[in-house]
């Protein structure tokens, strides 16, 4: 049977990925869209586009009934579902099927089993492979813990908490299965033991309708942020260094996937310790979001793949051997020095130096993109934060590590917060780099370092002198001429101009500066040497102690954001008014919201003393919960909210008035 329109019923990166295989196959495309998603980038690119109205994924991307109808409205012949949403829905897959559709992915059977995490357990226990034992929320003891609670049906970290005290077990299990039902329409959790350290470690899988499976690769996921990859690589580190564990890791993938007759591309996902036990944890049946690390060292594509068993073809008759390193990193749209807040907004651009492909194969050491958004896209709160995957290949793990690092740190990201910097700093970090990861990486090494910005205060400052001087120039350059003579020139010396600016790292920037006769004069930076000014672009000549030192800095705006690229590190600061309107300022003790997002409940009352840490109400932005906390002890003189109500960023929430000794 041949495939001739696929409908990826999903959105972003992996849509456009799905897309990039058919095009090369001479397929045709369809795409649908929420109302949010309506200007984004999967939309333009495919060959129609259906709307699916509404913003939430409930109901949008989650609606199996509107996902069918604009398949058949569009002419498609078959349906990928990507990851997340509906991809491991067994009654979506069937309602597929039923509607005279190709579903491309396993049997309906295959994901039943393995759609409950509880019920896949008992059958890979009985099929042979090792397994940790499911506990019943309602019988766990205080000698169980700590445990880890987690969605039956789902993954990606939603509906997973880890509890230590049995008293916050009640109100995990509630917040996880709220998760739960949002993300994947399945309220249903599940508990088991948790071990604080471990690696995660996957293997691809690949099997056709004539019985064949492969073993493809494995893949190393070890450093996560609340249970959600953040880095992958293959080959895992830890299975290259222990003789006999590759095989030991395949047979037991190979088993699982003949045990439950599956088809098409799935991972068997396990949780291994340092001596190279290992056990299992699920399988996801579909296409994994760090699929390309396994297309790197194999030299496969995966979804053509898909495609080809989907059609009924077998696989080739080799499978082929792994060669070289690959790793890659989620960009996301958050801020992990302040508890992963999620960020939303427009991404100005997204330009990462050395890119040679996107959602496609490298041949040749050097970085692949495969993104969600391009220059002017907007981030919003429905769905989760990720922009891209970055992703490097070279002959050796140093230079994948090295290569990869290097092309984040000089990657032009405007408009948003992005974890961008913690992602360098992992990548450059000895214990990652001599492959000691596991999955309390963060924990172990500490957040508050790993977080920290890629730039020096003292860096900063230069850009922001450079900000200055550049925003200098533009103001120039749109000055009047009047007779010949510029707006604002004068033949005497002239006091020092001043600009100032704000920045998340160091707060404030005043730059007073003159430009005489003798040169550039910049209050705090004796001996600095202007060599070149233009609205883009400031070449600075740097004194130092073992003599000058020229940098470059090239600025760009976007309101009063500026942001400025060089080689010391990336700079955004904000233009600040000369005069501060008094309808801008806050009362003191507001708690404002970090994200746009919706009240989803509120814990406390107004007039109520409140302490410092209690949660006072939560948001839900981005399929995540978020605890809005008072910063100190005091009177909650103000409730703003109801639950339900959706707010913006920077809305005052509530007003706590601290103590006296809170203040002091």
């Amino acid at each position: 049977m041949d495939i001739t329109n696929v409908l990826v019923a999903n959105r972003g990166e992996i849509a456009r990925r799905v897309f990039a295989t058919c095009r090369r196959m001479g397929i045709a495309t369809t795409a649908v869209y929420s109302d949010a998603d309506a200007a984004a980038p999967h939309v333009a690119e495919a060959d129609a586009a259906i709307r699916l109205p509404g913003n939430t994924p409930a109901e949008t991307y989650l609606r199996s009934d509107l996902i069918i109808e604009a398949a058949l409205a569009a002419g498609a012949d078959a349906i990928h579902p990507g990851y997340g949403f509906l991809s491991e829905n067994a009654e979506f897959a069937r309602a597929v099927l039923a509607a005279g559709l190709t579903w491309i992915g396993p049997p309906v059977a295959a994901i039943e089993q393995m759609g409950s995490k509880v019920e896949s357990k008992k059958m890979m226990d009985a099929a042979g492979v090792p397994v940790l034992a499911e506990l019943d929320p309602a019988e766990v003891t205080a000698d169980m813990l700590p445990v880890l609670i987690k969605a039956s049906s789902g993954g990606g970290g939603r509906g997973m908490r880890v509890v230590r005290d049995l008293a916050e077990l009640t109100e995990q299990l509630e917040g996880a299965r709220r998760e739960a039902a949002s993300a994947f329409g399945d309220p249903t959790v599940f508990c088991e033991r948790y071990l604080e350290t471990g690696r995660h470690i996957e293997v691809q899988v690949m099997a056709d309708t004539q019985g064949t499976v492969w073993a493809v690769s494995e893949r190393e996921c070890s450093i996560q942020r609340r249970h959600q990859k953040v880095v992958e690589e293959a080959p895992s580190p830890l299975v290259e260094k222990i003789d006999g564990m590759r095989a030991r890791l395949f047979e037991a993938a190979r088993l699982a996937t003949e045990a439950i007759g599956y088809e098409g591309a799935g991972t068997v996902e396990f949780l291994a310790d340092e001596k190279g036990d290992f056990f299992f944890l699920e399988m996801n049946t579909r296409l994994q979001v760090e699929h390309p690390v396994t297309e790197q060292v194999t030299g496969l594509d995966l979804v053509r793949l898909q495609l080809q068993v989907a059609a009924g073809r077998p696989l080739p008759a080799q499978q082929p051997a792994m060669r070289g390193h690959s790793i890659e990193v989620r960009l996301y749209a958050e801020d992990p020095a302040h508890d992963w807040q999620p960020q939303s907004g427009p991404v100005h651009k997204l330009e990462i130096p050395g890119t040679i492909g996107e959602f496609t194969v490298l041949t040749e050491p050097g970085v692949r993109l495969d993104t969600g958004v391009v220059d002017g896209s907007v981030v919003g709160v429905h769905y989760d934060p990720m922009l891209s995957k970055v992703i490097s290949y070279a002959d050796t793990r140093d230079e994948a590590a090295h290569l990869l690092a290097s092309a984040l740190q000089r990657a032009k990201i405007h408009g948003l917060v992005t974890n961008r910097d913690l992602l360098v700093r992992v990548l450059r970090h000895p214990a990652f780099l001599a492959g000691d990861t596991d999955t309390a990486f963060f924990a172990t090494h500490g957040l508050d370092v790993l977080s920290a910005p890629l730039v020096s205060e003292a860096d900063e400052a230069l850009s922001v002198v450079a900000a200055a001087l550049a925003d200098a120039a533009a103001n120039r350059q749109a000055a009047r001429v009047v007779r010949g003579v510029p707006s604002g020139w004068r033949n005497l010396p002239s006091q020092s101009q001043s600009k100032s600016y704000e920045s998340r790292l160091t707060g404030k920037h005043e730059v007073r500066y003159r430009l005489t006769r003798a040169g550039l004069e910049v209050d705090g930076h004796p001996g600095l040497e202007l060599l070149e000014a233009t609205p883009d672009l400031v070449v600075l000549q740097v004194p130092g102690e073992r003599g000058p030192v020229r940098r470059r800095f090239e600025i760009a705006r976007y309101g009063d954001l500026v942001a400025v690229d060089s080689p010391l590190g990336p700079v955004a600061v904000r233009r600040l008014p000369r005069f501060e309107d008094p309808a801008d300022q806050v009362a003191e003790g507001s708690l404002l919201a970090p994200m746009p997002g919706a009240v989803i409940r509120v814990a406390a009352e107004a007039g109520s003393r409140v302490e410092k840490g209690q949660p006072i109400l939560w948001l839900e932005a981005m399929k995540m919960e978020h605890t809005i906390a008072a910063p100190v002890a005091g009177i909650l003189t103000e409730l703003n909210v109801t639950t339900g109500q959706q707010v913006e960023v920077g809305t005052v929430l509530a007003v706590v008035q601290a103590d006296s000794e809170d203040q002091e």
